[in-house]
């Protein structure tokens, strides 16, 4: 799909999160995740994993509805943002620079071809840890809290769909994404489109959406350190009361450790672990999965749950 292997992405830099439930999912990302709140603005509360680099990683804002607002990535370089921006203008998908938000600086916004918002932006500002927050260890962003699921940091975001190859052949035009696995139906056209900036194995994901609703999230997803941390978060979700939908389990694709559970708000929250599995080879060959192998299920066997195809934020 993309004809270097040099990135003018770097990373997802942060999501904005829409929830009818404002307290409820604030309870669940500051308490229950050990995330920090780094600021508050208007209607949104801005929170980060406890070895971000950057300010904030999720954007909590109340809504009438669940879903996804603005997903913003960071540029490698201000070359690369100017590049990428000039590719999305090509495409006819921008809107425009924009201020940017708690510590980022000038941003362009766009939206993807199913109406998802999206900004990219390349000056940031580091967090510097202070107090009880500052580390032990000069090589973490911040002091590990100790408490709750620990998450660590963002890893990728899944929208629903309306046309997964549309939205697919964008990202890889438009931000310089290569992809990495896929799902071809019997039809031939695809269910799923995995895709990756660097070294992992993924980064963002399109889903087919059922209801063809369009503009809808699928799940966002945060790592913790390990398989056992995950399994740790069953049990406190348990404990708490929050919804577990699916896992702990390991994916056949991309083969990560999963746990799928509904925050308070309605919106899908992924822990995932990769472990070991990074992209070294630049030449990396995409992996397709075809219907007939799907209905396998998961890499033990567990097969995939129903809502995980329904389910999606705003629900419809």
């Amino acid at each position: 799909m993309t004809d270097s292997t040099v990135f003018d992405i770097a990373h997802l830099g942060n999501v904005e999160l829409l929830t009818p439930e404002f307290e409820g999912s604030l309870w669940f990302f500051r308490d229950l995740l050990a995330m920090r709140v780094v600021a508050e603005q208007g209607g949104s509360v801005f929170l980060r994993t406890w070895d971000e680099y950057e300010l904030y990683t999720i954007k909590l804002t109340r809504s009438d509805v669940a879903g996804v607002g603005r997903t913003s990535f960071r540029a490698s370089s201000q070359d690369a943002l100017e590049r990428r921006v000039a590719a999305i203008e090509a495409t006819g998908l921008g809107e425009g620079w924009v201020d940017g938000e708690v510590g980022t600086g000038p941003t362009y916004a766009f939206r993807d071809p199913d109406g998802h918002a999206m900004a990219l932006y390349y000056e940031t500002e580091r967090y510097v840890a202070g107090g009880e927050d500052r580390p032990a260890l000069k090589n973490q962003a911040s002091a590990f809290p100790g408490r709750g699921v620990n998450a660590r940091r963002l890893d990728h975001i899944n929208y629903l769909a309306k046309d997964v190859e549309a939205n697919g052949e964008f990202l890889a035009t438009a931000l310089g994404m290569r992809e990495s696995e896929r799902i071809r139906l019997d039809s031939g056209k695809y269910a799923a489109w995995w895709f990756h900036f660097s070294l992992k194995s993924y980064d963002v994901v399109y889903s087919d959406d059922w209801t063809k609703h369009g503009n809808r999230l699928h799940h966002v997803a945060f790592a913790p350190d390990t398989r056992e941390d995950i399994l740790k978060a069953a049990d406190i979700f348990l404990e708490n009361g929050i919804h577990i939908e699916s896992g702990p389990h390991k994916h056949a694709i991309n083969q990560t450790f999963f746990l799928y559970v509904w925050e308070p708000g309605g919106n899908r929250i992924e822990f995932a672990n990769a472990g070991a599995r990074l992209l070294l080879d630049p030449d990396q060959p995409v992996v397709e999965w075809s219907e007939a192998e799907r209905r396998k299920g998961q890499a033990w066997g567990m097969k995939t749950i129903e809502t995980f195809h329904t389910h999606g934020t705003p629900v419809v």
